[in-house]
């Protein structure tokens, strides 16, 4: 992986890229067809007797992949007037279809287990689909009909498969939460399309749309953005957008919305680069949006950015804004150019251009289930041209893990990340960040460190608020904002972590990291000062040492020792590291840390204090 992000960010030599999009799509098809044939010639003879008498399966019989038995896709064939019994079996089917999409379930009608689409009758499909609404009633949850498709067969009746999505908000959370990155180089749109998205007008051509996004009045006067912002987009449990054309405030979207997104504007100007990093570092996002200009093409640090982002391992979409400003002809060079881009050995993407709803669902399915799947955009902000297909794709995108790892996670000791601190009149010191692991409460004990000498202080949690709405319980995995109360502000600083007291943090000076150095206009040595972001954390460090040779060269890989420079920091081995200085670019993981030994001694005396 990492050799091959060096390829996207150094020059891309050598092998054909054919191959590798070959070997991806016919994984996927072969996965489809190939297996479930064999298994549907054996082991479902019984099963054919259930279909109609016109259906006469044939070699050109489609077939979707087999049903998994995790996760959130069910297969069925019909579910026309079931029995007591079998409702109640079908009702906690669909509970645990629910728990495994962490709220969000897909139910294909007219498919076999084995994924043969047979299709149904229009009087099948329609009991079907009402003994759907039934089971949903039964379990709390909201359906909605996301496409019918007729199956191409020699019968005389039509017949027709149905894709539906069923979503209910788990009990104990307020909404579904989503966070999605916006990259793209300056003057690319990205702010105009998350004012048209999240505003619900369409642009006037000149930046109206985006300047309630801007929060300092240079950025309002250059039209760039320079810091992170956020912006959020609601659909509510039958697929409906929820904006701010029809609720006036951030709480009344979060009470009407049952799946949200939260879009975090990120800066495309170079200079503010640092500040793109720590927003895709820290903020820990699901997806990332890049967002690329019709009229410019890949131009600036759209492809620095989409090489960061693989970097992370953070699934990408594509989205090209402006095709108001040109013909359909650039349109189509643009789209042709990022394909060529995303099938270069460096990438091993495989670009799926949208340009229907159809497309979307199908693009939105697919993209949750294989990382190598690119869907790319065409849309205007300003005609509103697809956006609907846009919206389509949100409201569809299941969350990347399933309920289980949120479990592990969740019965974890309490670790928050400090990402953002504020004060708030009336209110005091405010904290923004993003739970790791655990579970946060008001009025939990937790300390918050490391100072500069490696010490933590204790604080209590007072208020919790998330997409601007008052919350009681954080869960892993949530971004929201802590209120503290008279704390100390001048105490706490970004890159800072609030954990459970019963933990024992590794706070460290000195790391060592494996590194691939994917671009370097001289050598990499011992002495070299670069600014490492590993989450949340981002400082200068000094190179001490770099084991087993005397340099780097651009694509080398080496374990390095680093050594900050301000104060000590909280690490994990394992973590992502990026480290940057100038033209210097390099990625790696933490692999081993060097504890401060006085820091116990540090927490015991600061407690005795306190």
């Amino acid at each position: 992986m990492d050799a091959l992000v060096s390829e996207l960010f150094g020059s891309t030599s050598g092998h054909s890229s054919g191959g590798s999009q070959g070997s991806v799509s016919n994984h996927k098809s072969g996965t489809g067809n190939g297996v479930v044939s064999k298994k549907a010639s054996g082991k479902n003879k019984k099963a054919r007797t259930r279909f109609p008498r016109n259906f006469k399966p044939n070699n050109n019989t489609p077939y979707l992949p087999p049903e998994a038995e995790e996760g959130n896709i069910e297969y069925k064939l019909k579910l026309v007037n079931p029995t007591q019994n079998r409702f109640e079996h079908l009702a906690t089917q669909m509970k645990w279809r629910l728990q495994e999409g962490r709220g969000e379930a897909v139910y294909q009608i007219g498919v076999e287990d084995n994924g043969m689409l047979v299709g149904l009758s229009e009087e099948e499909m329609r009991a079907s689909l009402k003994t759907l609404h039934r089971l949903a009633e039964k379990v709390g949850a909201d359906i909605a009909v996301l496409r019918e498709r007729e199956v191409d067969y020699d019968s005389d009746v039509p017949r027709k498969i149905a894709e539906v999505l069923i979503r209910k908000v788990p009990d104990d959370q307020q909404f579904l939460d989503l966070r999605v990155a916006v990259l793209g180089n300056v003057d690319s749109g990205k702010s105009t399309l998350l004012g048209v998205l999240t505003q619900g007008e369409l642009d006037n051509g000149r930046g109206r749309a985006r300047l309630n996004l801007f929060r300092h009045l240079h950025e309002i006067q250059t039209g760039r953005t320079s810091s992170i912002s956020f912006e959020i987009l609601g659909f509510n449990s039958k697929g409906e957008v929820v904006n701010y054309s029809e609720s006036r405030t951030a709480e009344e979207i979060c009470e009407s919305a049952s799946k949200m997104i939260t879009f975090i504007d990120l800066a495309g100007h170079h200079k503010y680069l640092k500040t793109t990093i720590f927003g895709l570092t820290s903020y820990c996002p699901d997806f990332a949006m890049l967002v690329v200009s019709a009229n410019t093409g890949i131009a600036g640090t759209t492809r620095e950015h989409l090489g960061i982002a693989m970097a992370l391992k953070v699934p990408i979409f594509i989205v090209i804004s402006k095709v108001d400003l040109c013909t359909r002809a650039t349109v189509e060079r643009t789209v042709r150019q990022l394909e060529r881009v995303l099938k270069q050995p460096g990438c091993n993407k495989v670009p799926m251009v949208v340009s229907s709803t159809d497309d979307a669902v199908t693009a939105a399915q697919q993209f949750a289930q294989s990382p190598n799947i690119t869907p790319i955009f065409t849309l205007s902000s300003v005609t509103g041209e697809s956006l609907d297909v846009l919206k389509v794709f949100f409201n569809i995108i299941p969350p990347l893990s399933n309920s289980k790892e949120q479990e592990e996670l969740m019965q974890q000791l309490t670790e928050f990340q400090v990402d953002e601190i504020y004060t708030v009149p009336e209110v005091g010191t405010v904290v923004g960040g993003t739970l790791y692991s655990g579970i946060c409460r008001e009025g939990d004990d937790l300390v918050v460190g490391p100072t500069e000498l490696g010490q933590f202080h204790r604080l209590t949690v007072g208020s919790i608020q998330r997409n601007r709405s008052a919350c009681r319980v954080l869960r892993a995995g949530q971004a929201a904002t802590l209120a503290l109360g008279n704390f100390d502000r001048s105490l706490l600083r970004k890159g800072m972590v609030m954990v459970s007291p019963e933990m024992d943090p590794t706070i460290c000076w000195m790391f060592e990291a494996e590194i691939v150095l994917l671009f370097h206009a001289k050598t990499f040595h011992k002495g070299f000062q670069v600014t490492v972001h590993i989450g949340n954390v981002r400082q200068t460090a000094t190179v001490e040492a770099v084991h087993g040779k005397e340099e780097l060269r651009t694509g080398e890989k080496a374990v390095v020792l680093f050594k900050f420079i301000k104060h000590p920091e909280y690490l994990k081995v394992g973590a992502k590291v990026l480290f940057r200085e100038g033209v210097t670019k390099g990625i790696g993981h933490v692999t081993s840390l060097q504890p401060i030994s006085q820091h116990h001694q540090h927490f015991q005396s600061q407690n005795e204090k306190d």
